[in-house]
């Protein structure tokens, strides 16, 4: 087993970022320049620890310790990033940031983020509906999905949760697979934001809305209008089952560098404007207001986890007694989980492909070092 382990402070981490800064773009907007510094969402954040450099060195160790130990099967590669920019970096059994993974769910937050940037540009609103911008669409104004908006879609409460074959399928197109969506789950009397199911239907459709609204003629070039303001995912594609007919919620290739480097661009105000930051956050699952009737953290794990806009607002309990945003993630069913724990203002990443059903594996390793990597990234408060 292989093993590393980096610890990057200071003007190195600034100076390694600066290399990733977005490119000066015709088509950037205001989210492309950062904002004021991210505010903790709790009223009482963590006391500052004054921590020694032999304390955090130590707290290194513990973490490289642990993760060593452990006996999983599958190669991956860990990374930690705090406030100051320090890091810490794992790898196991040839796994690199630059080993190229299927993606599986850890792309809804990106597709999340794709989309948001063209309401922030007043392409799209969040309360547009699926036939202000697709003249073919199928749901007429007597079923109750009609009234189903962007923000239903990307918060899982649309309605739209049925999934057809044709999202597994290399043929076809995204458009016509999106139909396919609305034609099969149509005539069923689901109200929109009444119930989260978790499922890959809704951002189908989100998508469909975004090509037709920017103007493009598929998802591959939305995606390129991203990279081109973003500099961000620039070797990554959209590719599963096929480009014709990508699966938005889960079917990515990147590698750990560019979606590190995205985490990065999020924490740090690089993508969203500081209006839109605000609808983000929002917990769009609330108790009393919305019913989980499928999630995948309720199943695996026995937690109540809430949904944001194509992202989970975790919670390690049986019941939702959780702050909403302090710590959102978006893990995958291969075991891939990205985090932004928004109380100590650090980021993490495990990047990995294990079998399908993975996301328990995932949420393991990462568990294991969950307290340690805390309290190491409040010294850094």
């Amino acid at each position: 087993m292989g093993i590393t382990q980096k610890v990057l402070i200071g003007a190195l981490s600034i100076s390694m970022f600066s290399a990733c800064e977005f490119s000066a773009s015709p088509q950037a907007s205001l989210a492309d320049t950062p904002n004021s510094p991210t505010n903790s969402p709790t009223d009482s954040p963590p006391e500052i620890q004054k921590c020694s450099l032999e304390e955090e060195t130590a707290l290194e160790s513990q973490m490289t310790r642990v993760l060593s130990e452990d006996t999983s099967p599958y190669a991956f590669s860990f990374r930690l990033e705090r406030r100051d920019g320090r890091r810490f970096e794992f790898q196991k059994d040839g796994a690199t940031f630059d080993t190229v993974f299927e993606s599986a769910s850890s792309s809804k937050l990106v597709t999340s983020l794709i989309i948001l940037r063209l309401v922030d540009k007043g392409i799209l609103k969040l309360s547009d509906r699926p036939q202000d911008h697709i003249p073919e669409w199928p749901i007429t104004s007597s079923d109750p999905l009609y009234n189903a908006t962007l923000a239903n879609l990307l918060s899982f409460t649309s309605g739209f949760y049925d999934e057809p074959t044709c999202l597994n399928l290399p043929t076809g197109t995204l458009a016509n697979c999106a139909l396919t969506i609305a034609t099969i789950n149509s005539g069923k009397g689901r109200v929109p934001g009444k119930e989260f199911y978790y499922s890959g239907a809704h951002m189908q459709i989100a998508g469909l809305m975004a090509i037709r609204a920017s103007g493009r003629a598929d998802w591959t070039e939305v995606f390129d209008d991203f990279k081109l303001a973003t500099g961000l995912f620039t070797a990554s594609a959209y590719d599963l089952p096929s480009r014709s007919n990508p699966r938005l919620a889960g079917g990515m290739h990147w590698t750990g560098n560019e979606y590190f480097a995205f985490l990065l661009a999020l924490k740090r105000d690089k993508l969203l404007s500081m209006g839109l930051r605000k609808e983000f956050f929002v917990d769009r699952t609330n108790d009393g207001e919305v019913a989980i009737v499928n999630s995948p953290a309720e199943k695996g794990l026995g937690e109540a986890w809430h949904y944001g806009l194509g992202f989970w607002h975790e919670c390690l309990d049986t019941e939702f007694h959780c702050q909403a945003a302090d710590r959102i993630s978006s893990p995958g069913a291969y075991g891939a989980y990205p985090f932004w724990d928004r109380r100590t203002d650090h980021i993490g990443f495990l990047a990995m492909q294990g079998p399908l059903g993975g996301f328990r594996e995932g949420a393991r390793i990462e568990r294991l070092v969950q307290d340690l990597s805390s309290e190491w990234a409040a010294c850094g408060l």
